[in-house]
């Protein structure tokens, strides 16, 4: 699958969001309208030029894409704290 760019914005399908946050595609979009998935973009410095970090929260579940300027997937990870909220150490950004 790959991500949309368009300059510094990118367009993540609502089905692999859902997949990655365990909530049914259909409900993204609402979510994200009501803030209870929030997310963060961060772009790649030094060795990790080139590419952007996606992360993505939602109660729960830090979900994370590396992603390269074309929008391809390079990795992609998911905490899963279940029903725990997630530490505020999770909510910040890192070097990709």
């Amino acid at each position: 699958m790959i991500i949309e760019r368009s300059g510094d914005n990118f367009s993540v399908d609502a089905s692999l969001m859902a997949e990655l946050l365990n909530v049914p595609p259909s409900r993204v979009q609402a979510l994200m309208r009501r803030n209870e998935i929030t997310s963060i973009c961060e772009r790649g410095e030094a060795e990790h030029a080139g590419q952007y970090r996606l992360t993505f929260f939602y109660r729960g579940r830090r979900a994370r894409l590396t992603v390269d300027e074309a929008g391809r997937i390079l990795r992609r990870s998911i905490v899963n704290y279940g029903e725990r909220p997630l530490p505020r150490s999770l909510h910040g950004t890192g070097k990709p």
